[in-house]
């Protein structure tokens, strides 16, 4: 779409709301709500999210994700968020002026765009796992930095999809999405397991019942290197992966059908988890 239809498109359609300060009651999902309070927004169907920067927005619309409103500074309503302007139908447009938007925390990250997103249905691991070879376990992976580059990693290096235990932290949250450019939005994923207790016996024994083999990413005396010919045998595949301080749990070690190790040199017995798992989706991912 050349940019003179862009914008006849934005002024037929566009729900345009000029503001001076942030401290109206519809601003609140951008200005004062936790993590936590847009989780619950609409409790019990699911929330909100929110999203940041006119290319992670457009990853959420491709994705089919709902906009709800929209927080801009004024010069990118024909700038660089003009076409996903034209994708987001009545959500009003909340815009001003930079200096009103600067007060707002962490603005300089969001390039001048915020949208606010109704978050979907829950999905089960059933249906996510249904035709995935490869897919990814998070274990208690509190990071939201972590979790973002994670789903990054993911999407890039060919995981299928993504599962999350219930001690991990939520993947639409602001963070998350940012630092995943919005692959969160590209990669399939669940929770597996309703509560803690539920892994990893319960998930473990899941993912056996879906036809994969567990792959736990951990230093143990059975460990076998990444690069051991059985692991990309395996036409179904669990990747594990742990916190960032403690890494797996020994109980879920022990569950594992495989313990996994990345060499490395200089004495180096560790990497971040994010960085291990770029290193096991490119040697293990669905290629």
């Amino acid at each position: 779409m050349d940019m003179i239809h862009v914008k006849t498109a934005i002024h037929k359609k566009m729900n345009k709301i000029e503001i001076t300060d942030l401290a109206l009651p519809e601003l609140q999902v951008y200005t004062s709500l936790n993590e936590a309070q847009l989780l619950h927004y609409y409790e019990p169907a699911p929330g909100i999210f929110i999203a940041e920067s006119p290319k992670v927005i457009a990853r959420a619309l491709d994705a089919g994700y709902q906009p709800l409103s929209l927080l801009m500074e004024r010069k990118q309503i024909t700038g660089p968020a003009a076409e996903i302007l034209t994708r987001c139908g009545d959500a009003p447009v909340y815009t001003a002026d930079r200096e009103t938007l600067a007060s707002l925390t962490g603005f300089e990250l969001t390039r001048g765009v915020l949208c606010a997103f109704r978050r979907p249905l829950p999905r089960s691991v059933e249906e996510i796992c249904r035709n995935a070879r490869r897919v990814a376990v998070l274990e208690g992976i509190v990071d939201s930095t972590n979790v973002g580059a994670i789903f990054r990693s993911a999407a890039a290096l060919n995981m299928d999809a993504v599962l999350i235990t219930p001690s991990c932290c939520d993947p639409l949250c602001r963070r998350a999405v940012r630092v995943s450019m919005g692959t969160v939005f590209q990669v399939p994923w669940a929770q597996i397991g309703a509560c803690p207790a539920d892994w990893p016996e319960n998930g473990i024994a899941k993912l056996h019942e879906l036809g994969f083999k567990t792959a736990a990413m951990a230093l143990s005396d059975r460990s076998v290197s990444i690069d051991d010919a059985a692991l990309s045998a395996e036409p179904k595949l669990a990747i594990v992966l742990g916190t960032e301080g403690d890494g797996l749990a020994h109980s879920t070690i022990a569950a594992c059908d495989y313990t996994v190790k990345i060499p490395m040199s200089h004495g180096v017995d560790s990497l971040n988890v994010a960085a291990a798992s770029a290193v096991a989706f490119w040697q293990l991912g669905n290629r």
